[in-house]
């Protein structure tokens, strides 16, 4: 317990949380700083591709074998069991109708890329380096959650069905495509292309996630302000319980799989964090009238907080007292 205490105070007091913090506190004050919608974009792409590049090139340097594959399946059950769960601990946690417990669900069987990105953060700031293939992980675990939370509602809505527009949503999302196609260039061009362009991806990195976080901390404020009313106790209550349900699943796998200290303690941070880019557009496109102040603010506003300042140094320490790193 006392290494988890440490661990979140010296996450707490890191310049990726204190952005976010400053962020958050300055959408909740009401001021008017903010960071241009084009700038947000251009680091989100930067992060995705930077962290792909760096994935491949791992995996070029420890090459392909049966664990990746397996990693990647238990990523998939993951990501497509993880729903199913979430819905029905919504469905007894609170009164939200079928549509909005499903949209829901959908976030936390998919993953956060940025709170997998500071996880990472931390595990390189210990010298607990985790297996280069789980950003390939993490991109497997975007869609399938999608797919379970359509089932969820169809279910119950035999006029509902898989439209064109949302295959090329899952399929083609912007996030998933950078994702992967970085992953395979970094893949392809191994460690000589990340060494050409290292001063590039790896030098800047803490500080351009720094400036993203503070972004995100303005759009976890504002949603927690505007929308007050659609969330109630159970709720949020939900949004604190899932991760460590959801980071309990991700342990078992990691377990059978025998992950290093590091990919366990990713594992269970990408089974822990909730999606509020991929699926948010996706059900956009799929569950039009699920209201996005209840998914997305829960998903923004509760639980990515949470990871950030609790769950993450609660992984590191669980997965390194588990598997004796």
């Amino acid at each position: 317990m006392s290494e988890i205490a440490a661990l979140a105070a010296q996450n707490l007091l890191s310049p990726i949380i204190l952005s976010f913090a400053l962020g958050l506190g300055a959408a909740l004050a009401r001021s008017d700083l903010s960071v241009p919608e084009a700038a947000a974009k251009a680091m989100s792409l930067y992060l995705l591709f930077a962290i792909g590049f760096k994935g491949g090139a791992g995996v070029a340097e420890h090459g392909v074998d049966a664990r990746l594959v397996f990693a990647l399946l238990a990523g998939a059950v993951l990501s497509f069991g993880l729903p199913f769960i979430a819905f029905a601990l919504i469905r007894i946690m609170t009164r939200l109708p079928v549509l909005d417990a499903a949209a829901v669900a959908a976030h936390y069987g998919s993953i956060s890329i940025v709170t997998f990105v500071a996880a990472t953060s931390v595990l390189q700031g210990r010298g607990t380096d985790p297996e280069g293939y789980m950003v390939a992980v993490a991109a497997v675990m975007e869609a399938p959650a999608i797919l379970s939370a359509l089932w969820l509602v169809a279910r119950g809505d035999k006029s509902r069905r898989m439209e064109p527009d949302l295959w090329r949503e899952i399929l083609l999302n912007g996030s998933i495509v950078l994702l992967l196609g970085s992953f395979a260039i970094g893949w392809i061009t191994g460690t000589d292309g990340l060494d050409l362009i290292s001063s590039f991806i790896v030098a800047p990195f803490q500080g351009v996630l720094c400036l993203f976080l503070l972004d995100m901390g303005l759009v976890a404020g504002r949603g927690l302000r505007e929308t007050r009313g659609d969330l109630g106790a159970g709720a949020i209550a939900f949004g604190l319980t899932m991760p460590p349900v959801g980071a309990s699943c991700g342990l078992l796998m990691a377990f059978l799989l025998g992950l290093s200290p590091g990919g366990t303690a990713l594992m269970m941070t990408l089974a822990a964090s909730a999606s509020y880019i991929a699926v948010p557009a996706a059900m956009r496109v799929a569950l039009p009238e699920a209201r996005p102040s209840i998914y997305l603010t829960l998903s923004l506003g509760v639980t990515f907080p949470f990871n950030l300042t609790l769950g993450i140094p609660l992984y590191v320490a669980v997965a390194t007292a588990v598997t004796g790193g």
